[in-house]
């Protein structure tokens, strides 16, 4: 086991994989890992968010996040592309592998981490520029510069939202509706051509119509991308996932300190209708949480 503290300020590292760029799809079976997890601690001031977690996320497939308020779910997604970098005093401990680099090793630099590993927060949040500038802000950020109109065209395709916006690539992303801003996030994050995306919460601020999108698309995207969601809506983890990891909050009682862990994690078909853990059952069931 090693510890890497994050807070930031440290050297510059190596990039992530040697010679390696972004591609879409990294090459492997569909079901083999593309992370794993062993024994992962996320620490916030030498505290416990989340303790002990193992599971693989496997290629391809969509696995849901799921667990009551508190339980660590966001800190855990964070850690696959080294969000957690970012907060002050954060350390994680044990091991997170991705295509079996350690991703907190110390030749691994989070810049290239993030750059194969995209995210999308749960509240839309396109920049005040254009929906094209939008779109096209990660390429020329990493200096690409041939055939950006292309590649704007075909991210929008693949998010969904190409014939919604062909006429008015150059009118402000702020203009669009909820659904449509939410589904420019995702066309900005692939228009960087990454392996994994990891969705917080995505549809949890959209209405019943625009989440039937969102969910639609990531459906197709997960035939070339392997995606990862954090969601407190059991019915969506149902629909859309492959496989769910189920997170609940332990409490110690003399310090009232509260400490995610992980329950259960199966296929989701499993976990929804015969569930190993009887604290799976009670929360899927409503029973608490």
């Amino acid at each position: 086991m090693h510890v890497t503290d994050l807070t930031p300020g440290g050297p510059m590292a190596p990039p992530l994989l040697a010679g390696r760029q972004p591609d879409v799809g990294a090459a492997g079976i569909p079901g083999d890992p593309v992370f794993t997890l062993e024994n992962v601690t996320v620490r916030y001031g030498g505290i416990a968010a989340v303790d002990g977690v193992t599971f693989d996320i496997p290629l391809n497939e969509i696995t849901a996040v799921i667990g009551p308020s508190g339980c660590g779910k966001s800190t855990l997604l964070r850690c696959l592309n080294r969000m957690n970098d970012l907060v002050p005093g954060s350390s994680v401990e044990g091991t997170i592998r991705y295509h079996g680099t350690d991703l907190y090793g110390p030749d691994v630099d989070p810049v290239e981490v993030r750059k194969l590993i995209g995210m999308v927060f749960q509240k839309p949040n396109p920049f005040p520029k254009s929906i094209y500038d939008n779109v096209a802000y990660g390429p020329r950020v990493l200096g690409i510069k041939d055939g950006l109109d292309g590649r704007v065209e075909r991210a929008l395709r693949q998010a969904a939202l190409w014939d919604e916006v062909k006429g008015r690539l150059k009118t402000s992303a702020l203009s669009l509706s909820g659904g449509q801003q939410q589904r420019l996030c995702i066309a900005r994050a692939l228009a960087v051509n990454p392996d994994v995306i990891l969705m917080d919460e995505p549809c949890s601020a959209l209405d019943p119509i625009s989440t039937a999108s969102i969910e639609d698309l990531m459906a197709d995207l997960k035939q070339q991308y392997t995606i990862v969601i954090v969601t407190h809506n059991m019915q969506q983890a149902a629909r859309v996932s492959d496989r769910t990891a189920f997170l609940t909050v332990q409490v110690n009682t003399e310090t009232d300190r509260r400490t995610g862990q992980l329950v259960e994690f199966d296929r989701t078909e499993q976990i929804f209708t015969k569930p190993a853990d009887p604290r799976t059952e009670a929360y899927i069931t409503g029973r608490f949480g």
